[in-house]
């Protein structure tokens, strides 16, 4: 099988996941989605307050390693077992999810154009580009309904490490984007989106 990585970046609350999820459900079947965060570093060695102070918006956070391992054993066409993280414990999941190859593999993350190694494997490169205050808002809204996180806590945490870590390891990633989205994002650039993964999608098979 000839799998296609199509990477989706940007910030935290940049609307990547939105994206990613919307385009998979655009190209039915064929796609499958696999998040970045899932490959954050197991803490379960540690007590629960040390890892509450761990900076998650550092690219460090990352088992880069076994994030590369992975997709690349995915690029191949080969099945793969995918970790699943658990962000109330910071610790990763036992039971790994199991991957089946599918032609189209959609990647959503922070820092997914960071590493040379990774960057290769991509057949196309999205860079979701959105104002910090729109971040905030969203970012607030989430932790607060998906984390339990009280909204001073949100804050302080988005003005100490989110924001700080953007500008340092999100924002020069734009450059390196195939494509540049900026906010907001609608269902007239998913659909065209949708359509030119389509068409590189069929112009890579006829050309190998």
């Amino acid at each position: 099988m000839t799998v296609h990585l199509i990477a989706i970046v940007g910030g935290s609350g940049s609307g990547k996941t939105w994206l990613a999820r919307r385009l998979k459900g655009r190209l039915g079947r064929d796609a499958g989605l696999i998040t970045l965060d899932d490959f954050y570093r197991d803490l379960s060695t540690l007590p629960k307050h040390e890892r509450d102070r761990r900076n998650f918006d550092d690219p460090a956070a990352i088992e880069w390693p076994l994030f590369i391992e992975t997709i690349a054993w995915i690029k191949r066409g080969e099945p793969a077992a995918i970790p699943r993280y658990d962000f109330a414990t910071h610790t990763r999941q036992a039971r790994a999810r199991r991957w089946k190859p599918k032609p189209i593999v959609l990647l959503d993350g922070l820092w997914l154009l960071r590493e040379a190694r990774a960057r290769r494997l991509y057949s196309l490169s999205i860079f979701v580009d959105v104002p910090v205050g729109v971040r905030l808002r969203r970012r607030i809204a989430r932790d607060q309904k998906e984390r339990g996180r009280s909204r001073a806590s949100v804050l302080r945490q988005f003005r100490e490490h989110v924001e700080p870590m953007h500008r340092r390891f999100v924002t020069p990633q734009r450059r390196c984007a195939d494509v540049v989205l900026s906010s907001p994002l609608d269902d007239e650039i998913l659909g065209r989106l949708a359509a030119m993964i389509k068409r590189l999608v069929a112009n890579l098979q006829v050309s190998r």
